[in-house]
């Protein structure tokens, strides 16, 4: 047997030509010798090598993966372009803060006032609900801090938002607002200064905070496309691929056409509108009354004493007088932005009305009226004077000084000073009885009247002065602004 086997390879072998090869493979069964042969012509051979072709090395080095047809998820994207920028921040200032949210993209929120870890690095501030260690520490999936992005934010001083001390506000691009507080001057200053240096050093137009994201967002929408770009040297995309990409392509051009249309109809809507001046000449723009300049309000009414102004103290005046905490109390807030509603669309107003009949809301929306004068009662320039001069050591230089100050104010200025002033000599008259004092209303009504336009100083000083002066000009109404009768 073994012999007629090799008589009949050497036969096989002789019978095939130069290109054909000769694959033996040996099968051993049972009882039996018996060799298998599969002849296999060179072009098979070479279909079967090209098969395999994106295995071989084309280049030193450079292996040609296969296309992979599974779709990232979010976790599986490379982030290294967007995440590294971010953990490189560098820690400013960090510590516990009172903190509270009060509107998120415009829309206004409940104010509720929490305790919170404040992380401020170079270009944004981070809220942990406890330490930043602690946090790290006890990692819970979903429990991420509140990120707000410093970039073209805007910081200032927020009195009137809260009856708490020391309280300031952070504006942001996206509509989010957040009050911050601290009962300490020094610490709250320190973090005003911090922040402010920090947006200050950051460009003002925002877009710039959001090219990190969008180019992770173009990766990560476009990442079938720059995988299929990568093997086109290598592999000819299927049909259905073409035609995939073809159609967001064509998606792609239709969205900038109606952006481009849409963009049009609105400059043509923008530059044939017409300008603030006609509709005010019209009368179809006024201006409100609460917010408004003091010397405008009075221009408007051809007055140098607001009628809101006139008609609160004559209010007050004649059923007020004798109650308890008067302008210390405060009234039912939405009460008093009723109140301030009517006024501002100068609808007819009667405060004898009985939806007015609790004081504390007339007083609290006279109140409200000057502390939302963009410029204080007593402007701007003039309050550094009216500090040296409480300053003074001498008691008649001070009121001198002072009287003299008054007398060179606006015209507006000064005589709504003078009738709200002699209006509250009469409270503290009757001091006995509504338990109102000089120090009383000076506490009230000094810091709402007078206040330094940069507001980064130091407030419990500023505080002080403005309750000073304010006391003073009450105690000595007549010395000052001459009686009621001249």
């Amino acid at each position: 047997t073994e012999k007629r086997t090799q008589i009949f390879l050497k036969h096989s072998y002789k019978s095939t030509n130069s290109d054909t090869s000769v694959e033996t493979l040996n099968s051993t069964r049972q009882g039996t010798g018996a060799v298998q042969m599969r002849i296999k012509n060179a072009n098979s051979h070479h279909d079967r090598l090209s098969q395999s072709k994106s295995m071989i090395l084309t280049d030193v080095g450079k292996v040609i993966e296969p296309i992979s047809r599974h779709r990232r998820n979010h976790s599986q994207h490379v982030l290294k372009d967007v995440i590294t920028p971010l953990e490189q921040l560098m820690v400013e200032k960090e510590g516990y803060l009172q903190k509270a949210k009060i509107a998120d993209g415009g829309k206004k929120l409940r104010k509720n006032w929490s305790t919170s870890w404040i992380v401020l690095s170079s270009r944004k501030i981070e809220f942990y609900k406890e330490s930043k260690q602690q946090a790290l520490s006890n990692v819970k999936t979903g429990h991420k801090p509140e990120s707000v992005d410093l970039c073209g934010a805007h910081i200032e001083w927020a009195k009137e938002k809260s009856s708490r001390k020391n309280v300031f506000q952070i504006t942001t691009v996206s509509g989010n607002e957040f009050l911050l507080q601290s009962d300490i001057d020094f610490i709250i200053l320190d973090w005003f200064h911090a922040i402010k240096n920090a947006i200050d050093r950051l460009p003002k137009d925002p877009s710039g905070s959001s090219r990190n994201l969008e180019l992770f967002k173009i990766q990560r929408s476009s990442s079938t496309e720059l995988l299929s770009h990568y093997d086109n040297d290598t592999k000819e995309q299927k049909p259905e691929h073409r035609k995939s990409l073809m159609f967001r392509l064509h998606h792609s051009a239709s969205d900038t056409s109606d952006k481009n249309r849409v963009k049009s109809r609105l400059k043509k809507f923008i530059t044939r509108r017409p300008s603030l001046k006609t509709l005010q000449e019209k009368g179809l723009i006024k201006d409100q009354i609460f917010g408004s300049h003091l010397h405008t309000v009075c221009e408007r009414e051809n007055s140098t004493v607001p009628r809101f102004v006139k008609q609160c103290i004559e209010a007050v005046e004649k059923r007020g007088l004798d109650v308890d905490g008067i302008y210390r109390v405060s009234g039912n807030l939405a009460t008093i932005q009723k109140l301030r509603f009517i006024v501002n669309q100068e609808e007819k107003l009667n405060l004898d009305d009985s939806q007015w009949e609790d004081i504390h809301v007339v007083t609290g929306a006279l109140k409200m009226f000057f502390r939302e004068l963009p410029e204080p009662l007593f402007p701007y320039s003039f309050f550094e004077r009216f500090v040296e001069a409480i300053k003074k050591q001498d008691y008649n230089t001070r009121i001198e000084t002072i009287k003299s100050l008054v007398q060179k104010l606006p015209p507006p200025n000064r005589d709504t000073m003078k009738i709200l002033f002699g209006h509250l000599t009469k409270i503290v008259a009757k001091a006995s009885k509504n338990l109102m004092s000089t120090q009383s209303l000076g506490i009230v009504f000094g810091p709402t009247l007078l206040r330094a336009q940069d507001e980064m100083g130091n407030m419990a000083v500023h505080m002080v002065y403005q309750n000073q002066i304010a006391e003073l000009m009450l105690s000595e109404y007549n010395k000052i602004f001459g009686s009621e009768e001249d």
